[in-house]
């Protein structure tokens, strides 16, 4: 792909490319960290210029899932909406047909269409949730 677009296939580029693979979901400080373990001179703007390249040739894509660095993952496997607690932490991913509802009713009513690779909700898991007294 990189290639086909007239950009080379540096090592450093190759390492980010599979420590994203590797990591699944990871921020740029993951993906850095991941990187060291073989290339230890490679630098952070090196990772962020890699992963912008790699965005924009349509082979990764991130979402925000709180305040700091975005999280990478493989444009491959971006079909998913990510559940956040904001109680642990957790991000437990479910796939982009549990929002499929409120997606089309933002088509009909708004003539928006949601981008669901970038689409965090936040909340609390069922391990923080108070229990209810009836």
């Amino acid at each position: 792909m990189l290639r086909s677009k007239g950009y080379r296939l540096t090592p450093q580029r190759q390492l980010v490319l599979e420590a994203v693979t590797a990591l699944g979901h990871g921020t740029p400080e993951e993906i850095l960290a991941d990187v060291r373990r073989t290339a230890s001179a490679v630098n952070v703007s090196t990772v962020y210029r890699s992963l912008e390249l790699l965005e924009s040739l349509g082979l990764v894509t991130h979402t925000h899932l709180g305040h700091g660095a975005p999280t990478y993952h493989l444009a491959d496997d971006a079909d998913h909406v990510h559940l956040v607690c904001r109680g642990c932490g957790t991000v437990q991913e479910v796939p982009a047909s549990a929002v499929e509802d409120t997606v089309e009713r933002l088509a009909a009513d708004h003539r928006f269409h949601v981008d669901v690779r970038h689409f965090a909700i936040f909340g609390t898991c069922a391990g923080c949730a108070v229990p209810t007294q009836d």
